[in-house]
């Protein structure tokens, strides 16, 4: 068994499909037997990250998080997030001559070029340096490591993600009763998600947004037809999955993209952009549409089988997911 350090800036009471994968596979390796300590932002003072106060940041982390992995006395090391506690674990791991892993969860240059115009090739150095010393940089998708070997990253490698068939299935009772046909989105408002591209469609039926983030004021103001309904969890969560016919997945940052396993085991077919994540996610499955034109992904979405969608989630796992990631890690 395995004393296995986790440093994240993800943690609860952020909502996101980080802090979800992290959780759920660190539960798996604690019922195998594994040791695991997290040194997330709760245990430093901190401040809200501007634009998204849910977001806390540490600040001055790196002495107390030195004896915090001191006390630990961990065989092997990760480090999940390029925030505050990721750089000062990495300053630390390096210092000590430490072999660590890392994971990198969204597309931040891509978002900041379409957010502010910031270059790509700027944003893909700052992750260079930040991964570049790491043994394996753990992605989420074969078509991610494909694109990062191409821009000359050497050690990154594939890390896929789950779904809780049991609790997201086709079974469930709608929690809501909409005109159909209904068209779903879950997930973070927030700009960097793309949602108005789906809202803006001009489609019939009915659009409900599951979810909070910054932009959800301003985006129930100016879509009043759409249903926004704040976040929900677990069974109720599902449930609100199983009021959609279809499961809209607007964006174009996310490297994966968990929300669309969740849609699918619940028996609803998927609206993407051919883009990493869905190109991954939805392969092979006859009930994942995609298109450049998100109203023909919507269209051809609205026609597929939805009995194929349920089957498509099945194959991914939580058990796999974790195992993967077990044997990514690397000893210190």
């Amino acid at each position: 068994m395995k004393k296995i350090l986790i440093v994240t800036d993800a943690w609860s009471p952020q909502v996101n499909g980080v802090v979800t994968t992290l959780k759920t596979v660190i539960g798996h390796l604690r019922a195998q037997g594994h040791e695991i300590e997290v040194i997330s932002p709760d245990m430093f003072k901190t401040v809200p990250l501007p634009i998204y106060p849910e977001i806390r940041l540490a600040l001055f982390p790196k002495r107390k998080m030195a004896r915090l992995i001191d006390a630990f006395s961990p065989d092997s090391v990760h480090i999940a997030t390029e925030g505050p506690l990721g750089w000062a674990a990495r300053a630390i791991f390096l210092k000590r001559g430490w072999r660590f892993t890392t994971s990198y969860h969204t597309k931040f240059p891509e978002y900041a070029n379409e957010s502010v115009g910031a270059p790509l090739r700027m944003g893909y150095a700052v992750v260079k340096k930040f991964h570049g010393k790491s043994a394996a940089m753990m992605v989420a998708t074969k078509s991610l490591e494909d694109d990062l070997a191409a821009r000359g990253f050497t050690n990154a490698v594939t890390w896929t993600r789950g779904v809780d068939t049991d609790l997201f299935n086709n079974n469930r009772k709608p929690a809501l009763k909409l005109a159909k046909p209904v068209m779903v989105y879950v997930g973070r408002v927030s700009v960097e998600k793309n949602i108005e591209a789906f809202l803006e469609l001009d489609l019939p039926g009915s659009k409900l947004v599951v979810g909070d983030g910054p932009q959800l004021n301003k985006l129930r103001a100016k879509y009043p037809h759409v249903i926004f309904t704040g976040a929900k969890f677990g069974e109720e969560l599902a449930a609100h999955y199983r009021s959609g016919d279809i499961f809209v997945f607007p964006s174009k940052t996310d490297t994966f993209g968990l929300v669309m396993l969740e849609a699918m085991a619940c028996g609803l077919p998927v609206a993407a952009y051919p883009v990493t994540g869905p190109l991954d996610v939805l392969a092979g499955s006859t009930a994942g549409k995609m298109s450049p034109d998100l109203s023909e992904a919507v269209e051809a979405a609205l026609k597929a089988d939805k009995a194929a969608a349920r089957q498509h989630a099945l194959k991914f796992s939580w058990e796999a997911c974790s195992e993967i990631f077990l044997s990514n890690l690397i000893g210190r």
